[in-house]
């Protein structure tokens, strides 16, 4: 690897909670730079799901994440002129972006309405233990759990 690795900078709150959480959240919505598009977004995703469930929404939107957030991953790794799939842990940070990720790749999926209302819905199905990122995230541990015979070639 060349050079330094990248300092990690420290990430304020969003203006409404103060929860960094979602404001890195924002910051993975954000698109060219748009950030009052992305703020609204979420914003109005957590309006949604405030009046369908009466709740706060900052804790099913916790909830929903842990959920998503996978604990195990493969990686490929080439050993004697063969490729494997070796599964590994997943750091905490890598499992909140790979959770994030999932969560707004599966509300893009869905279509008909606008993105706010589809963000919510994904978040609300994901706090029920359902939806497209449960799915994606139960595919990745089955991938890691067919792939268990190769995990002695991890270091």
């Amino acid at each position: 690897m060349r050079g330094k690795p990248a300092i990690k900078r420290k990430i304020e709150g969003d203006s409404r909670y103060n929860d960094t959480d979602i404001s890195k959240f924002i910051n993975y919505i954000m698109q060219r730079g748009k950030k009052t598009v992305a703020q609204n977004i979420v914003y109005g995703a957590f309006e949604v799901i405030k009046e369908k469930t009466k709740q706060d929404p900052r804790h099913i939107f916790n909830k929903a994440l842990k959920k998503i957030s996978p604990t195990l991953e493969v990686r490929g790794r080439r050993i004697g002129g063969a490729n494997y799939q070796i599964p590994y842990q997943v750091r905490g940070d890598r499992r909140f972006t790979l959770g994030c990720r999932w969560l707004i790749g599966a509300a893009k999926e869905r279509k008909g309405k606008p993105m706010y209302v589809k963000l919510a819905d994904e978040i609300l199905a994901a706090s029920e233990g359902e939806g497209a990122a449960i799915k994606k995230k139960e595919t990745v541990h089955k991938m890691a759990e067919s792939n268990r015979a190769f995990a002695h070639f991890a270091r």
